[in-house]
């Protein structure tokens, strides 16, 4: 039995004329207790594209590592549940099975499968679309299972189009989720990142080939763990309001704002993907006809949309008045998370920067980062900018680029910067 539950974090209070409220709305999967109750799937689908590429033999250790780490995830998959394996190159070829339908895991197909991998070998270039196309058609044919996709590469998408590559991950969307990881420094993170955020899945380096193993042992694991799939967060506003924003902002910040779809004049379904037991953190933001003092209304409603149902409505309201203390309040979930975005944006603005050969930019740019992280508590994100920039003092952001980056810490950087830390009790 699973349930969900939604808590909505907000200042109501807006001063004589205001329009624009904003929520902090916290939704929690439970495998049991209060909430609404939904039935859990019982199949799951899983697809590993391992990047087969001719870059992936140099190192040779590279090829070597995909191909024990690919083994191990299959040793993770329980029986019955249906996989696949995709090699990916110039052109994306079926590994295991080699039929039109995925196999479900049992002893014999999963030994079946790693002895198929472990004779994968490297040749042609990387085609990141033609792979994920593969998984689709794989796929779809499943529409009741949690679909889940783990792609590996080493290297930029230079086989095809970005046109053709932005089609394939359209057509993929509410298919599948993806997990996308890089090994090793000659990947693109703006490229995976596009994958795995269309996909709502995640994206993450690993630098050196000996911890491919763990990693996909823990990013199966993960997605093994998601018990409810296809929710979606409804967003409901009277006649004359509007959302403006829909944020995931918590465990990592992802906008959903243009993935809305309308279900009526006053209905929007944002995509969420399959959920464990687990919390994520939503801002809304709904634009609201200017009210007078003592005006009151119910600016909207999220709940989340399970089976076609919607389950664990949390009401967002809207006072008006004419008490500046009130209505200056600000609310400590919406002050942390807008400094969380803005964060991951400095982040994201310095590292340009610096590719761009822009110090001045990336200096202060980062240090503004270092100053927000420490007034966070984003330690993880502290951390990551010290192998960047060498920190003098965090609270007031002053900081001095490093004369040599590590290409693998920068991107170590770069694809962790949306990761974000939850509000710290008063």
């Amino acid at each position: 039995m699973t349930t969900f539950d939604a808590q909505t974090y907000q200042n109501e209070y807006l001063p004589r004329d205001g329009s624009e409220v904003n929520a902090i709305v916290t939704v929690t999967c439970s495998g049991g207790g209060g909430g609404a109750v939904v039935p859990v799937p019982q199949q799951r689908a899983e697809v590993i594209i391992v990047d087969v590429s001719g870059s992936m033999r140099h190192p040779m250790a590279k090829l070597r590592a995909a191909r024990a780490a690919t083994m191990a995830a299959i040793d993770c998959l329980p029986d019955g549940t249906l996989f696949g394996v995709v090699a990916g190159s110039s052109v994306a070829r079926r590994v295991y099975p080699t039929e039109d339908k995925l196999v479900m895991a049992s002893e014999s197909t999963r030994k079946a499968a790693k002895e198929s991998v472990a004779y994968l070998d490297a040749v042609g270039g990387t085609a990141i679309g033609r792979w994920l196309m593969e998984a689709y058609n794989w796929l779809t044919a499943y529409p009741d299972a949690i679909r889940h996709v783990l792609l590996l590469t080493d290297g930029r998408n230079e086989g095809e189009t970005p046109e053709y590559l932005g089609a394939a991950i359209d057509l993929c969307r509410g298919v599948f989720q993806c997990d996308c990881r890089g090994i090793g420094t000659d990947w693109e993170v703006a490229e995976l990142r596009r994958v795995s955020s269309a996909l709502l899945g995640s994206v993450d380096i690993v630098a050196r080939p000996e911890d491919l193993e763990a990693d996909f042992r823990a990013v199966i694991r993960s997605a093994l763990d998601r018990a409810v799939g296809d929710v979606k967060l409804r967003v409901r506003t009277p006649r004359g309001a509007g959302v403006t924003l829909v944020k995931q902002v918590a465990p990592s910040i992802e906008d959903l704002t243009d993935r809305g779809v309308l279900v009526d004049e006053l209905t929007v379904d944002y995509p969420t993907g399959a959920w464990a037991d687990e919390r994520r953190d939503y801002h809304v933001r709904i634009d609201v006809p200017p009210g007078a003092p003592g005006d009151e209304m119910r600016a909207g409603q999220v709940s989340l949309v399970v089976d076609g149902e919607a389950q664990a409505p949390s009401p967002i309201r809207a006072v008006w008045t004419d008490d500046v203390a009130l209505s200056t309040r600000i609310n400590p979930e919406v002050a942390h998370y807008t400094g969380q975005a803005e964060l991951a944006k400095a982040i994201e603005t310095g590292l340009e920067a610096h590719r761009a050969g822009d110090d001045q930019t990336a200096t202060s740019q980062l240090g503004r980062a270092a100053q927000l992280a420490a007034e966070s508590g984003n330690d993880g994100t502290l951390r990551l900018l010290a192998a960047v920039v060498d920190i003098t003092d965090a609270t007031t952001g002053t900081v001095r680029l490093k004369r040599n980056i590590d290409a693998a810490d920068e991107m170590a950087l770069d694809t962790r910067s949306t990761k974000t830390v939850r509000v710290r009790p008063e």
